[in-house]
């Protein structure tokens, strides 16, 4: 993989995880035409890429995102009728179904500003942590704009019914704490430990089974929609599936070791893998 080419994107690759950095630090990480399009890119080099085994979203500087482009995004745009639909494809494309399809674990890390339509790349990771003083907004109604592109779906999907109209209606913005009272993320941490605590979740999700961990996360990803005849079958053929597919076979020797070994202990620890 060469991303030496690339201008508003960034990656670095440690120790199996990949940093996918948003990377224009000096307008807090605006989503440009630009970005959208590397966006497409790097997400599917790395999904396949083996030493990318995991990926953390974050943003360079001291914002995470402050959501398009306002001029790129919208106003260079608006009389360029093609342009503008290749762009919003390409806008929904990585932010929401690369990224919420990606087989592999991934994590937002929001170190700060994350505005508008960044909170849809912001839902389609598995996990979301944030700084503690990370400020979130849902802005859009002070600019006389719909929060369109999955923003008002993917807020109400996160949260409660009245905290979404809340935030929407209002334009308020919102510190890293309150995000996770009310579910946006996972969890707020201090700015000083916030790298610190991605890596451990990550390490915590790299001793799963890797194609458990992307059966499970494709069925929670289609379940909402569903009925619970049609879950059930749908969960049924999921298994099958997953065991198929499962080069370890973790199913096999996750019985072994818990009833001929007696070295694991269910819902504690995951089974040891073995290569």
């Amino acid at each position: 993989m060469d991303f030496s080419g690339l201008q508003a994107v960034k990656v670095e690759i440690d120790q199996g995880i990949a940093w996918l950095i948003m990377n224009r630090p000096d307008k807090r990480n605006a989503m440009s035409p630009q970005m959208h399009l590397e966006m497409i890119q790097v997400l599917r080099e790395l999904a396949v890429a083996p030493e990318a085994k995991a990926l953390v979203l974050t943003g360079a500087g001291d914002s995470w995102s402050a959501g398009q482009d306002i001029k790129l995004f919208f106003r260079d745009l608006d009389d360029k009728p093609a342009e503008r639909f290749n762009m919003l494809w390409a806008s929904q494309e990585w932010r929401w179904n690369l990224l919420s399809r990606f087989p592999k674990p991934t994590v937002a890390m929001v170190n700060g500003y994350c505005f508008g339509a960044a909170f849809t790349p912001l839902a389609a990771c598995d996990f979301a942590i944030a700084a503690e003083d990370a400020q979130f907004g849902l802005s859009e109604i002070n600019w006389g704009i719909v929060p369109a592109g999955l923003v008002a779906k993917v807020m109400l999907d996160s949260v409660s019914y009245r905290n979404a109209k809340l935030y929407a209606l209002t334009g308020r913005l919102f510190d890293g704490r309150e995000a996770a009272r009310i579910g946006l993320i996972d969890s707020a941490v201090p700015r000083e430990r916030l790298r610190e605590e991605t890596v451990l979740l990550l390490n915590e999700l790299l001793a799963k089974n890797p194609q458990t961990y992307r059966s499970i996360k494709e069925s929670l990803n289609h379940l909402r929609g569903m009925s619970v005849d049609q879950a059930y079958d749908y969960l049924k053929a999921k298994e099958v599936e997953a065991r198929f597919l499962d080069r370890e076979q973790g199913r096999a020797q996750g019985m072994k070791q818990f009833l001929d070994d007696k070295t694991y202990r269910p819902g504690f620890e995951p089974y040891r893998r073995e290569s």
